[in-house]
């Protein structure tokens, strides 16, 4: 099995795939006290969307990498969802959702990149 952090090209990728957008990855290997070696952030326009979003996800790295997150929840209102693949959390909100949590100024000390929308 590959080191999970390798999984966030696939974790862009399904996300891309559904139409998700303002992808953000926060590398946190550096960061004293963090749980997760990286976030990956985005975010979908409805629940349904959001829901899609992470089915995309997790069935991609399963078919990929064989991996299965080590836990996920959200999915009973689909306005946040988590899924935890130990070194890599993957994080799909809806818009006012995220801005609400604002992980990205949370986890500022992070290193951030930005993925340009496909659209």
């Amino acid at each position: 099995m590959q080191t999970n952090t390798n999984i966030i090209p696939a974790v862009i990728d399904a996300i891309q795939d559904k139409k998700g957008t303002q992808i953000k990855i926060i590398d946190l290997s550096k960061v004293d006290g963090a749980s997760t070696g990286a976030l990956v952030i985005c975010q979908g326009n409805s629940t349904a969307q959001v829901s899609a979003i992470a089915d995309s996800i997790r069935e991609k790295i399963h078919k990929e990498t064989g991996n299965k997150p080590y836990n996920y929840d959200g999915y009973r209102n689909s306005q946040w969802i988590v899924i935890d693949y130990g070194d890599v959390m993957a994080h799909v909100f809806l818009p006012d959702i995220r801005k609400f949590y604002n992980l990205e100024d949370l986890w500022s000390d992070g290193r951030f990149t930005e993925i340009p929308d496909l659209d």
